[in-house]
């Protein structure tokens, strides 16, 4: 591989970990929110919780604690997690080729 092209690969892992790392950031964000009774009426935590309601639309009730803070704790904190694993996982895969 070219000096250029590992270049490249390393910029583009980067970009990959930086993107799980914002994902995982608005996930936990919004458990924190959720935690701390944030005003739902206001725009950011608004804007927050669909963001992170959409990221983890596949794991929205893939719990089903009795305590609504625990399912959210839950199926928030799994994808932030996978998405962690996931992202940095194929980030140092591309700074190695």
């Amino acid at each position: 591989m070219s000096p250029e092209s590992r270049h490249g690969a390393n910029q583009a892992g980067t970009v990959v970990a930086v993107v799980a790392d914002i994902m995982a950031l608005i996930l936990g964000l919004w458990i924190l929110m959720y935690l701390l009774d944030a005003n739902r009426a206001n725009s950011l935590v608004q804007f927050v919780h669909n963001a992170a309601s959409w990221l983890a639309g596949w794991s929205h009730d893939l719990f089903t604690f009795n305590d609504a803070w625990a399912r959210v704790v839950a199926g928030y904190g799994l994808a932030a997690v996978v998405y962690l694993f996931i992202g940095h996982a194929i980030a140092n895969r591309m700074h190695r080729h």
